[in-house]
């Protein structure tokens, strides 16, 4: 038995050293092979400042380039290339766009960062990865930027001229004849896939020569033919026979010819037929202004020292869609065909509520002034009362008669009668205007209400009130008073044969007024205007017209409330001019002979005419 043990022992230690052996061997060839691995990588290596072999940028070789000079070719290459367009094709139709239209831009230095990456790393790993790159390549598509407001207002003028919509199914009416046109297929610009086709075009360094082809996508009509058969039934049975219209007692009838333009036929994918389109609306207004009423203000009338009210009346308006859709469902009926207009009631703005509200129900002021003169001067003084009347003035309001009346000019109806212009009478347009002035500032002087614009006539007129007259002359010289009651007042103006009357109403306010004129005081003498009148015999003088001094006087108005308190107290003063003597004088002696004479100017100057405004 020991000899047995030692017998394995003994073969235990032969094959020992035989491992060791082995083992050592086994690491030598690793050691060999890393070390020719190694060598191998670093053989293949190369410069970590150049790009390795078999890397292409946007299709060009830069294998083998310092990365620098990598990208300034690329960069030479772009600038080159960016004012050149390349050509599309879309629909038959060509489109040149060039990259500097839309600003096509690629990165060509993360382009080159994203190449050296491709052969990169340390040492003997990089060798490998060239050995990598080199035998199977390595392709870099550089990033690209793009104005997409350019390339959209592009895309949008391709797909102007490109695109055909599907035509969706219609009803066509032509005349009385109702058919149903198919619907055909179109064709639309893939906008998404044409974007991305253009920019990678126009980003590439390499060129075709032949166009670049857009993508479309086909369009399809949504509806189907017989979708519309229901709205051809009823086309045809609305123009088969007249529709009666019928508001109240009136009647109209419509023929299927005048049905026929006023049919929206279904299209554009719409399926129910309907009353439309600029014909109809054109009839429908027509129709509107047939059946409308104007609602009437509520008014007041005025006679004397009565004022009522006469109710307000509402107005009637066409309802033009309710009443294109009565026309629609009477026409789509066998029997039966009557169309009920509707129609709404339309409220005035001044309703009988609002009229009784404003509290105009008795006189608060009046006054009458005498007028004659030429017929002209008579037809301004009934233009401008007319157009003074029936103002209405709010509480807190001025009243402005310049403001009221506007402009008196030949357009407006006012003819040329006698005015005074810078203190003389002459004629001109609107002459007897300010008889009405003067009678409403009367007016308002009566009623008590606070008067804050007026000027006395240049000369004095003895037919108006003394220190009460009123000028006016558009738009400098103005009459202006506020309401200063708390309720609206009425202007109205009555126009007799020789006589205005001017009367404010509203509520009245039982002011007392009390007045006192002082007297008119003349101030320096008459100025003499002479004229020599050939007609008449040398030295012979006839007076046309005596003349009259400067004048002056005041008036004095006190305004009580009806508790007897001080309310106003003004004053008016009035300055009147001069006006001259009228003094006409025969031409001199004729001188001795061998005498020069003095050459004289004679005229003749016709008798004055009294002052009036």
């Amino acid at each position: 038995m020991r000899r047995t043990t030692r017998g394995i022992s003994g073969r235990r230690r032969r094959r020992g050293p035989f491992r060791s052996v082995l083992v050592r061997n086994l690491l030598l060839l690793g050691v060999a092979l890393v070390s020719l691995v190694v060598v191998l990588g670093l053989v293949f290596a190369g410069s970590p400042t150049t790009i390795a072999n078999g890397v292409r940028i946007d299709g060009i070789d830069v294998g083998g380039l310092q990365a620098k000079d990598a990208q300034a070719m690329l960069e030479r290459r772009s600038a080159a290339l960016a004012g050149k367009p390349v050509v599309f094709l879309a629909g038959g139709h060509r489109f040149s766009i060039s990259p500097s239209m839309l600003g096509v831009q690629s990165d060509w230095a993360a382009a080159i960062d994203s190449a050296q990456r491709q052969g990169g790393g340390f040492g003997p790993l990089r060798g490998f990865r060239r050995i990598d790159v080199d035998f199977f390549g390595a392709d870099v598509t550089p990033p690209t930027s793009v104005l997409n407001g350019s390339l959209q207002y592009e895309l949008e003028l391709i797909a102007k001229k490109v695109d055909h919509p599907a035509r969706e199914p219609a009803v066509q009416i032509h005349g009385r004849n109702v058919v149903v046109a198919p619907g055909t297929t179109g064709r639309i610009l893939d906008r998404n896939g044409s974007a991305r086709i253009i920019v990678e075009a126009l980003s590439s360094l390499t060129r075709s020569a032949e166009p670049v082809q857009l993508p479309f996508r086909t369009a399809t009509p949504r509806l189907r033919a017989a979708a519309l058969a229901p709205a051809a039934r009823k086309a045809r049975l609305a123009l088969s026979a007249p529709v009666h219209l019928a508001l109240g007692e009136k009647r109209w009838l419509v023929q299927p010819a005048r049905l026929a333009t006023l049919l929206e036929a279904p299209s554009g994918g719409r399926t129910q037929l309907r009353i439309g389109g600029a014909a109809a609306q054109a009839w429908l207004r027509a129709l509107g202004t047939r059946v409308a009423q104007r609602p009437r203000n509520a008014r007041f009338a005025a006679s004397g020292s009565t004022v009522r009210i006469v109710p307000a009346q509402p107005g009637l308006a066409l309802d033009a869609v309710q009443s294109a859709e009565a026309v629609l469902e009477a026409a789509t009926r066998r029997t039966n065909r009557v169309a009920r207009l509707v129609v709404a009631q339309k409220q005035p703005k001044r309703t009988t509520a609002v009229a009784r509200r404003m509290g105009i129900n008795g006189v608060v002021g009046t006054y009458t002034t005498d007028y004659t003169g030429i017929p002209n001067r008579i037809h301004n003084v009934q233009l401008v009362a007319h157009l003074v009347d029936d103002t209405l003035i709010a509480p807190g309001a001025t009243f402005s008669f310049n403001g009221t009346t506007g402009a008196r000019t030949a357009a407006r109806g006012f003819l040329e009668a006698p005015v005074i212009i810078n203190g003389e009478v002459t004629t001109g347009l609107g002459g007897g205007v300010c008889q009405v002035s003067t009678t409403v500032f009367n007016a308002a002087f009566e009623a008590g209400l606070p008067i804050t614009d007026r000027v006395n006539h240049a000369l004095y007129i003895s037919h108006y009130p003394q220190g009460r007259d009123a000028t006016v002359d558009y738009p400098s010289v103005d009459l202006k008073f506020v309401n200063d009651t708390p309720h609206w007042l009425l202007l109205r103006t009555f126009v007799g044969s020789y006589s205005l009357t001017v009367t404010l109403y509203g509520t009245p306010t039982d002011r007392r007024v009390v007045s006192t004129t002082a007297p008119l005081v003349a101030h320096g003498k008459i100025p003499v205007k002479k004229t020599v009148d050939k007609t008449l015999k040398p030295g012979e003088k006839i007076v046309d017209y005596d003349g009259v001094p400067a004048q002056t006087t005041s008036v004095t108005r006190d305004v009580y409330k009806p508790d007897g308190s001080l309310l106003f107290h003004d004053v008016w003063y009035s300055s009147y001019r001069a006006d001259p003597k009228l003094v006409r004088i025969g031409p001199p002696q004729h001188p001795a002979k061998g005498k020069q004479a003095k050459t004289t100017t004679a005229a003749t100057t016709p008798a004055p005419t009294p002052p009036s405004g």
